[in-house]
């Protein structure tokens, strides 16, 4: 038996520690994954804090993974030893229920959750359900393609799911480790694209990304210069902000649509009937089809800006990312 080093929080609200595991064996509906790279998710906190009940610790966190496959279990029957694969939020699903009947795995009633109800990618190898994999492209990099496998699957999905069609106006709230892939998008799939961002620090940045307007959420009021714009079509917050969410709203047009992809921990303060008079929708979105968003991205270059680290830095990636002080997304990179 080999021994990985792997990352594991202890306890909730505990450190980030460093420790030398054995190499998992995978079940026979399971594969052992050698990991490459694991970007650093804002969902990763759930873990550190403990904001999910029943989570068994010690826990590996890390759900946007990227590796190859070392061993595949016996039932195991369309993965084989040596491919590249990802593994993101979704971490298998029973088959059984009635939104497996209904293709809605997502929606499982025993679903697992990567690096939640089991083991991540914080370490040298994983163990992952086979039904959770995705095939990796050969040109996509570890490092550039483990936030897709999250941020990216999340984004995506908001924007090709969403009502707006090409040329409409469509307004990122955020410029983060989502906001940033998310603008690319827009632009890519051809909505006349906003950010709202505070401060000036990242205009330059957004413009080059791809953004056709800039607005400073710090200096004005957003939603009063949407609305000198004709109102966004569809506005997508990706910062957990629950008072600058509800300011937003009034910054649609009629029959405009409000997503939120990040969790604030407030509710949303919202008036019945400003959305009634204007026909506005307010909707939560946490799906989205990883390969979908992978494909769309190696064809059009859209792809994450990342700090990387190593694993022994877990602590630092971490913390740059949940202060915001990361340029826009940090990933792990094993090995040299």
């Amino acid at each position: 038996m080999g021994f990985m080093k792997a990352v594991q929080i202890s306890a909730p609200g505990g450190n980030f520690e460093l420790v030398q595991r054995p190499i998992p064996e995978p079940g026979e509906d399971e594969v052992l994954i050698k990991v490459e790279a694991c970007g650093v998710c804002h969902g990763d906190a759930i873990v550190k804090e403990g904001h999910f009940p029943g989570i068994q610790y010690p826990r590996i966190p890390g759900h946007e993974v990227i590796g190859t496959i070392d061993k595949a279990g016996t039932r195991v029957k369309n993965w084989q030893p040596g491919q590249r694969v990802g593994v993101g939020w979704h971490g298998g699903h029973c088959f059984t229920c009635g939104a497996c009947r209904g293709g809605d795995f997502g929606g499982c009633e025993q679903s697992l959750i990567t690096g939640i109800s089991t083991d991540g990618g914080y370490a040298e190898y994983m163990v992952a359900r086979a039904e959770a994999l995705v095939a990796i492209p050969d040109e996509l990099s570890p490092v550039e393609g483990a936030p897709l496998l999250c941020a990216g699957r999340t984004t995506f999905g908001a924007l090709k799911s969403c009502i707006a069609k090409g040329g409409d106006l469509v307004a990122i709230h955020g410029l983060g480790g989502l906001g940033h892939l998310a603008v690319q998008y827009a632009a890519k799939l051809g909505f006349k694209t906003v950010a709202l961002s505070r401060g000036k620090a990242k205009e330059a940045l957004a413009y080059q990304l791809g953004v056709h307007i800039y607005i400073d959420a710090g200096a004005v009021d957003a939603a009063q210069e949407l609305r000198k714009l004709g109102g966004a079509k569809v506005i997508l917050s990706t910062a957990p902000d629950s008072k600058a969410i509800s300011g937003l709203i009034s910054g649609l047009a009629r029959h405009g649509q409000l997503i939120f992809v990040s969790a604030p921990a407030e509710p949303i303060p919202v008036s019945p009937l400003g959305l009634l008079r204007n026909g506005l929708s307010l909707t939560g979105f946490s799906s989205g089809n990883i390969e979908e968003a992978i494909r769309f991205s190696v064809v059009t270059k859209a792809l994450p800006v990342v700090d990387v680290f190593p694993l022994e830095q877990a602590a630092e990636a971490y913390q740059k990312m949940i202060t915001a002080k990361v340029h826009f997304r940090s990933v792990l990179k094993m090995g040299n």
